[in-house]
C-alpha cells in the first residue's frame, strides 16, 4: 500500500528541476515540488492515505483528526471515512486559516472538545508552517495534539524539528529523499 501511494506521489504529485524553480510558501525556491492535492483528491489516493495515515496513528485514545485547511482537509476525511469503516471511528476536524467573524466564532470545525487528544495532518511539511498554525489552534482551544503525520517531509528547513519541539510524535508516510531515489531511478540512473 506504502509502495502504490509513493509511485502515485511520483507520477502525478512530484516535479524536479535541475535549477531551483519552484517557489515553496515559505518564499524560497526549491528544485523539487510536492502538490499532493493531486493525490490525496484522487478516490485511490483518498484510500491509499486513509489506511496508512490510520495505521501511522500511535495512540489509541486519539479521538480525532484534522488540520490547516486546504492541505489536510481530505487527508483528514479520509482517515475519518476509513476509521468508520474499519470499527475505530475517528472525528474529521477543520482548522480555518482564521476565526470567522459570524455565527459561532470558531477556528475549529468538527466534533472535537476541549481535553481531546488529536492528530494534527498536512500533506507537505517543509518549514512546518501551516503545520504549527493548526498545532497552536488545537492547542488554544484546549486540545491536546500528540501526533502530526505528514505525507511527505521535504527534509528541509527544519520542518520535522520544529513540528517535534511543539508535539511528541512526528511521522512521515515518506520523504523527499525517498522520492528523489525512486524519481533518479525510473529514469535509470544509478542509485
Amino acid at each position: 500500500m506504502r509502495d502504490r501511494l509513493k509511485r502515485m506521489i511520483l507520477e502525478r504529485a512530484f516535479r524536479y528541476s535541475e535549477e531551483p524553480v519552484f517557489k515553496l510558501a515559505y518564499g524560497g525556491v526549491s528544485r523539487f515540488y510536492f502538490n499532493c492535492k493531486r493525490v490525496t483528491l484522487d478516490p485511490e489516493g483518498q484510500v491509499l492515505v486513509g489506511q496508512l495515515v490510520l495505521q501511522t496513528i500511535r495512540d489509541p485514545a486519539v479521538v480525532a483528526v484534522g488540520g490547516l485547511t486546504l492541505g489536510a482537509d481530505p487527508i483528514s476525511n479520509a482517515v475519518a471515512y476509513t476509521s468508520w469503516l474499519q470499527h475505530r471511528p475517528l472525528q474529521a476536524f477543520v482548522v480555518r486559516k482564521q476565526e470567522k467573524d459570524h455565527g459561532e466564532v470558531n477556528r475549529i470545525e468538527g466534533n472535537v472538545q476541549r481535553g481531546d487528544s488529536v492528530v494534527v495532518v498536512d500533506d507537505v511539511i517543509t518549514t512546518g508552517g501551516s503545520t504549527l498554525q493548526a498545532i497552536a489552534a488545537c492547542q488554544a482551544a484546549g486540545l491536546q495534539v500528540v501526533q502530526v503525520i505528514a505525507i511527505v517531509d521535504r527534509q528541509e528547513m527544519n520542518g520535522r524539528e520544529n513540528i517535534l519541539d511543539r508535539v511528541p510524535h512526528f511521522d512521515a508516510l515518506t520523504t523527499r529523499d525517498e522520492m528523489l531515489y525512486l524519481f533518479l531511478k525510473s529514469r535509470g540512473h544509478r542509485t
